[in-house]
């Protein structure tokens, strides 16, 4: 059975909408496909319908943007939880109006010494999507500024660009504390991915954990062989399960859908432990 519990629709910064996504999962032999777009779980209507019709089982899943004391990024994947629990509602809600204000102020930051407009991101966003980093470099891309996603990430919109501005972000472990209220599997999204950024140290695992941290995304094409090593040590340790996942964007990444994958025996223990939806087969 092959399974990849970690994709992304147009309804964040993926480049197909969830209907595509599980079409591709499906032209790609996956059996099993979630989609964990970030902050929203608009998808999960137009994915669900799609499963049904390829006869591909869909975990509904969502991808929460974290950000330690320190200020460091912290991705966490939830799966399984209730879309409408208040608490976890009102803290995405809170985070994604935050993007928002943020990418207008990049653009116009941006706006000071490239031909771009907000009219020009907005051309690059879904109805409904939340705004982020990669759709202002989709514009750049449109503008010629750069040649591709990648190069606009590494070239401008890095974080220690002088257009890059914060947004607000929920401390990891009170996000995990919220995804288990919420019914939900909290899981360690790419812990390791050094080339992103800074990472975390063993505190704030610590936390997370003693918050309800149920697993780490070890198999993952940012995460470096020696930090997987580190994290297959921090599973066995804590009592953690470990997952392998693509980080599908569509053709906004060249993450391939399969590239990596998660075991039956790690769905299953993800079903037994969610409660606020239901994987749809």
């Amino acid at each position: 059975m092959k399974i990849d519990l970690h994709a992304h629709s147009n309804v964040s910064d993926g480049t197909e909408a969830p209907a595509g996504v599980i079409a591709s999962a499906s032209a790609a032999g996956l059996d099993v496909v979630a989609l964990t777009d970030h902050d929203s779980t608009d998808g999960w209507g137009g994915a669900s319908t799609a499963a049904l019709e390829y006869g591909i089982a869909f975990v509904p899943g969502m991808e929460i943007s974290c950000r330690t004391r320190e200020g460091i990024s912290v991705h966490l994947l939830s799966y399984l939880h209730d879309p409408g629990h208040p608490g976890l509602l009102e803290e995405i809600t809170k985070a994604k109006d935050a993007r928002l204000t943020r990418a207008k102020r990049m653009v116009t930051l941006l706006a000071e010494d490239y031909p771009l407009s907000w009219d020009d991101v907005i051309h690059h966003v879904a109805p409904g999507a939340t705004v982020g980093r990669p759709h202002i470099a989709d514009a750049l891309v449109a503008a010629g500024a750069v040649a591709d996603r990648s190069e606009a990430f590494t070239a401008i919109l890095t974080s220690h660009s002088r257009y890059f501005v914060q947004h607000y972000a929920p401390d990891p472990a009170v996000a995990v504390e919220l995804v288990r209220a919420a019914g939900g599997v909290p899981v360690f999204a790419h812990p390791v991915a050094s080339a992103r950024g800074r990472v975390v140290g063993e505190r704030t695992y610590r936390e997370m954990i003693d918050a309800g941290l149920q697993g780490l995304e070890v198999e993952h094409r940012d995460n470096p062989e020696e930090g997987r090593v580190f994290l297959r040590r921090m599973a066995a340790e804590h009592g953690l399960f470990m997952t392998g996942s693509s980080d599908y964007h569509g053709t906004g990444k060249p993450n391939l859908l399969g590239e990596n994958l998660t075991s039956p025996e790690v769905l299953a223990r993800i079903e037994e432990l969610g409660t606020g939806s239901t994987v749809v087969r």
